[in-house]
């Protein structure tokens, strides 16, 4: 599986309550992974670590 770039890879944040869910998506594998993180932590630290845990899943997968 080709690793695909931070710029090709879909990203949703959603705030709930006092946290906010970042969601990422390969739209090749359509593989989809969420984290739920602080909302000081900021959007490149949190849209980094749905990057990240979204590759491991893919390495894990096989996809």
């Amino acid at each position: 599986m080709k690793t695909p770039p931070p710029d090709a890879v879909l990203f949703e944040f959603r705030r709930v309550g006092n946290a906010v869910k970042v969601s990422a998506v390969d739209p090749v594998s359509n593989t989809e992974i969420s984290i739920v993180g602080s909302p000081t932590m900021g959007e490149t630290t949190l849209k980094m670590a749905a990057y990240r845990k979204l590759l491991w899943v893919l390495q894990k997968n096989g996809a």
